[in-house]
């Protein structure tokens, strides 16, 4: 009778063990870059995720905090612009940056959600007049570095 009851017992550890296995090899699968510091935005923080999905493209999850309204940087701009360096393609804008606020929080919080065919390599961030632009024009304000 004892050895159904530890049987029992090391069967469901061995359940709960693979459980955790798989959560871990699920969240391994996303790759995640930080944003570095910056001196045109010191109180900006954030990441990117990306993850390739089985149709071999990339999904791509920015998400930053506090980072200031663009009409506050000296000298004031519209817009930011999310640009992404690839692999063999170059420079692409994969696109506006949008800001918002809750009632409970006053943290500024943006994000940015993408889907793209090209293998990213960095990402940086520039404040722009208008995102309809194919080169970077305005000022750099965060990037991940070169990976």
């Amino acid at each position: 009778m004892n050895s159904v009851k530890f049987k029992k017992i090391n069967g469901n550890k061995f359940f709960v063990l693979l459980l955790l296995i798989a959560v871990l090899f699920f969240e391994s699968c996303a790759n995640k870059i930080t944003f570095l510091t910056s001196s045109v935005v010191p109180a900006a923080e954030g990441s990117v995720k990306i993850k390739k999905d089985k149709n071999n493209n990339y999904n791509i999850e920015l998400s930053l905090i506090r980072l200031a309204d663009p009409k506050r940087l000296n000298p004031q701009k519209d817009v930011y612009v999310v640009w992404m360096k690839t692999e063999q393609n170059g420079t692409k804008n994969i696109g506006e940056l949008k800001t918002s606020s809750t009632m409970l929080s006053k943290t500024l919080k943006s994000s940015l959600k993408t889907v793209t065919p090209f293998k990213p390599v960095s990402f940086f961030i520039t404040a722009e007049d208008n995102s309809n632009i194919q080169d970077p024009r305005g000022e750099e304000v965060l990037t991940t570095g070169t990976n």
